[in-house]
């Protein structure tokens, strides 16, 4: 302290020891005096720290205005979103449906639409052999031997007559081999037509013409091994293979062959072996291919079409159908062949982009229709409010699946119909949001910053959009994110009934769809139940969201 503030302390102080100061000196007097004045500062500014601690550390009162923070309209929002601890769950729910289908499918090692393959034994049908045992007609041209004169044929053939009369025309008919008849009008040479259980089959796209069919018939039922007709050499093995020139023409017999697979062609060989087992009555025989493929065949007799079936048994790559949950396919295959948990995946990526673009194509149509009816009023609100009248009328789900059946009749790319589903189901979903526009905007067009904007000479496209629709987007967001989850049912209940995405693309709705027969509903619940758990997460995760957002933005409603 200075000396001036000391001889103020000495002057102003109580003299409270008089007899003990008297003994001191003055100088002693002034030094203890001055002690006691600074422990005296050094006491209250001790209590002074210590209160303004303990204010520091104690609970404000509710009166208290200490207690006010100014939060933004936003951040009171999201804080009274975060408090509803149900609606952080759909959020949560919603991150991970998210990151499964698009990061998920991102990183799959395995694509959409890769097939996957096993080897399995397998008894397929490979061909069928027919087999003739009545009189077959070819003529020479058309009606040259009609109906009738086949009928006078039999009945003189079993007279054993070799003329007979049919209209009025004589003919007549030599036995040209076993059950084979060459038929001429009586008095000419030419042959008109033939008749014969064995039957000229082609195996090419070239069909022999009626001399070619009646030589070879010749032929073969001399057994003479080759013939010359025009000027071209044909050859006929034991087997019936007829051959032009060297190269594979057609086959002869009563016996006749066909492959299921249009591309398999038979060996000669191979034919050989397979009459000589059935005219044996074997039920089933070996042969090994020119690849070394050792494969059995059964042979199995249908009486009503006089036909036999051959099937071939034999270890082959087939698509790895319904296979169980593995470590290579977590939920298995489908009846594709293909992994399922990369087909959910790529499935919700699909969903969640259709349901996003519906959506946003309602509410594009339905601001702008809601903030010109509310705002212009008079007879523009009455007509846009019939023609939501009128669409609130139309029966959706006929003309869903009338378009549906028109775009599988036109065979639509599959992917050009996505998005063509996309833009209906957006055209048909604008109303409800219209409706609600347009009630915000009644109601906040009367309000005094709409007087303002008025005053100001603010163009009225500008008021609508820049002024009014703003104040109604927190509406708009309650009500789109519960419509998402509409939309996106929507989307499977048409997929499964096959008029929504289709092939090689997945939905939920179309995998689920893959199930539409009992013995998979009921053996294969690792094809449908995980489409089905995500479907049911999603939508109501999506609602949980809403509801939060509505409690969020309007928190009388919990009141």
């Amino acid at each position: 302290m200075s000396e001036m503030e000391k001889n103020t302390v000495v002057e102003n102080a109580v003299p409270e020891n008089t007899v003990e100061e008297n003994t001191m000196t003055e100088k002693a007097v002034v030094e203890k005096r001055v002690e006691e004045a600074v422990a005296s500062d050094s006491r209250i500014e001790d209590s002074t720290a210590e209160k303004e601690q303990e204010d520091t550390n104690a609970e404000y009162s509710l009166n208290d205005d200490r207690r006010v923070k100014t939060l933004s309209p936003g951040a009171m929002v999201a804080k009274r979103f975060f408090r509803n601890s149900i609606a952080v769950l759909g959020m949560v729910v919603l991150l991970a449906m998210f990151l499964f289908s698009f990061l998920g499918g991102a990183i799959s090692p395995y694509k959409e639409s890769q097939l996957f393959y096993r080897k399995d034994v397998q008894s397929q049908k490979y061909a069928g052999v027919k087999v003739n045992t009545e009189l077959r007609y070819q003529q020479a041209e058309k009606d040259a031997f009609p109906a009738l004169a086949q009928a006078q044929f039999v009945l003189a053939r079993g007279k054993k007559e070799t003329e007979f009369k049919a209209g009025d025309k004589e003919f007549t008919y030599e036995e040209a081999g076993k059950d084979f008849y060459i038929i001429s009008v009586k008095g000419t040479s030419d042959p008109v037509a033939f008749a014969a259980i064995d039957l000229v089959t082609a195996t090419g796209a070239e069909t022999p013409s009626f001399a070619e069919q009646l030589n070879i018939l010749k032929a073969y039922s001399n057994k003479e091994s080759s013939f010359t007709l025009d000027g071209a050499n044909y050859t006929i093995s034991e087997d019936g293979t007829v051959s032009k020139d060297g190269k594979e023409y057609a086959t002869a017999g009563r016996y006749v062959i066909n492959t299921i697979m249009s591309d398999v062609k038979l060996s000669e060989e191979f034919k050989e072996k397979l009459l000589s087992e059935i005219q044996a009555n074997s039920k089933s025989f070996t042969y090994q291919d020119a690849d070394g493929k050792e494969s059995v065949y059964n042979i199995e007799y249908d009486a009503p079409s006089k036909a036999y079936n051959i099937r071939q048994t034999r270890e082959q790559m087939v698509y790895d159908t319904y296979s169980a949950p593995s470590k290579a396919h977590p939920l298995g295959t489908d009846k594709n062949g293909m992994d399922m948990l990369t087909r959910l995946m790529y499935g919700g990526r699909v969903s969640l982009y259709i349901g996003f673009v519906v959506v946003i194509i309602e509410t594009i149509i339905g601001m702008i229709m809601g903030g010109i009816s509310g705002y212009f009023g008079g007879w523009v609100d009455n007509l846009i409010m019939r023609i939501v009248d009128v669409f609130y009328c139309i029966p959706t789900i006929p003309i869903y699946i009338i378009i549906g059946a028109a775009m599988d009749a036109m065979r639509v790319d599959p992917k050009l119909r996505m998005f063509y589903l996309m833009i209906i189901l957006g055209f048909f979903g604008w109303p409800s949001i219209t409706r609600l526009v347009r009630g915000q905007i009644l109601t906040l067009r009367e309000q005094e910053f709409m007087t303002a904007t008025e005053a100001t000479g603010i163009k009225p496209v500008h008021r609508i959009f820049r002024h009014l629709l703003p104040n109604v987007i927190p509406q708009l967001i309650v009500t789109c994110t519960m419509s998402l989850g509409g939309v996106i049912l929507t989307e499977a209940v048409l997929s499964f009934l096959g008029l929504g995405v289709k092939f090689p693309f997945a939905s939920w709705g179309n995998i689920i769809n893959d199930v539409n027969n009992t013995y998979v509903l009921s053996n294969y619940l690792f094809i449908w139940v995980p489409a089905g758990v995500c479907l049911l997460l999603t939508v109501l995760a999506f609602n949980l969201v809403g509801d939060g957002l509505r409690d969020a933005f309007d928190p009388k409603m919990k009141r």
